[in-house]
């Protein structure tokens, strides 16, 4: 399938002043592989200057060349491909015209939601605002993890919505799974959406004609009296969606956003100016961790390494990648699952800490 034609060129979007900016939305379930395909995208659509709409700078891993100025007051960030990368804040909307109103004009854009997060409100947002004179909504991408994902275990709105919306589905880390389990995923997914157009992928890697700029999405099937969808979403007036979309961008740092509560999600936030000791925090991982949560994702410091460790943790795998400081040596951690105990799990961490005694053991064990 990857064949010399199939890569990308300058020519798909050169419509764009007369058709309006094209836009792709990227969701998917929590550690599902989003982050890891924008930085494809960005490292791999050459001649096309791409702007990437994020939650949080700091907490998307856009590989370290790609990245020329951090230090934007805007939240916008210049990448060394001639990309840019700005960060939604609260509003998606602001965020959207940061982007339009630059000078130096960009060719497409492509939007990540949150992993709890239902897309069609952001999709609305095109749609139902002045935007839609100067943007076209191109396609949903939704990418879904197929170790992790479960719609029985996790039992999602957000994660059955992901599908329902999604035009491309994009089945990853299937290197990961049997053949039989990722046939049984790709019939639940058809159970889900009819007819759904699924690519297998690993490390979120698919050839990009397949999904920039494939003029998939279809707006008037979101608006009709007898659309299927309503039965999910009764309320898809575009009138007033997208006043109320912007906290799905936060999800996973807001206890008491829309999602959250639908799904039964809480999500943890943990930071400390002490590093943690090595030993106890695997032994947190291995032992006490509950199999609740479901993600996690942070920097972290421990007590004998020198260097800033960039932790993710998706259902029961995890990696830790070595970075330099850059700033003050500090923890940060984000937790995410369903019905935590979170005063208990706080403690826990806390209890992970290193302790500030002159015979403390500084043993990797």
């Amino acid at each position: 399938m990857q064949t010399p034609d199939l890569q990308p060129t300058a020519a798909a979007p050169m419509d764009a002043p007369k058709l309006g900016l094209p836009v792709t939305i990227i969701t998917g379930f929590l550690g599902s592989g989003k982050t890891t395909l924008l930085n494809h995208i960005l490292s791999n659509n050459q001649g096309v200057k791409t702007a990437v709409l994020v939650n949080e700078f700091g907490e998307i891993g856009i590989d370290n060349e790609l990245i020329i100025d951090t230090d934007s007051s805007a939240g916008m960030v210049e990448l060394s491909n001639g990309c840019i990368c700005c960060t939604i804040n609260n509003d998606l909307v602001e965020a959207i015209y940061r982007v339009l109103e630059r000078e130096d004009k960009v060719d497409y854009l492509v939007v990540e939601t949150t992993g709890l997060a239902d897309p069609l409100p952001v999709a609305l947002t095109f749609l139902g605002t002045e935007l839609r004179d100067m943007t076209r909504l191109d396609s949903i991408v939704t990418l879904v993890d197929a170790e992790n994902f479960s719609l029985d275990l996790f039992n999602s709105e957000a994660a059955s919505s992901q599908i329902a919306y999604g035009d491309i589905i994009l089945l990853n880390k299937t290197d990961l799974v049997d053949e039989q389990k990722i046939a049984d995923l790709e019939k639940r997914i058809r159970d889900v959406k009819t007819g759904a157009r699924i690519i297998r992928t690993r490390n979120s890697e698919v050839p990009l004609p397949l999904i920039l700029s494939i003029g998939l999405f279809e707006s008037d099937k979101y608006f009709k009296p007898d659309c299927d969808h309503d039965d999910h979403h009764p309320h898809h007036d575009h009138h007033h969606d997208h006043r109320h979309d912007h906290h799905n961008h936060h999800d996973h740092s807001h206890d008491g956003s829309h999602h959250l509560e639908n799904d039964g999600f809480v999500s943890l936030s943990f930071e400390s100016d002490r590093p943690f000791s090595i030993r106890k925090f695997q032994s947190f991982l291995d032992n006490e961790l509950p199999e609740a949560v479901f993600r996690a994702k942070g920097i972290l410091w421990f007590d004998t390494s020198p260097d800033r460790h960039v932790f993710h943790l998706s259902g029961k795998r995890f990696s830790i990648e070595d970075y330099k400081w850059k700033g003050k040596q500090k923890n940060q951690l984000v937790l995410i699952g369903q019905d935590l105990d979170l005063p208990e799990l706080r403690h826990q961490l806390e209890l992970c800490l290193e302790v500030p005694a002159p015979n403390r053991d500084k043993g990797f064990g």
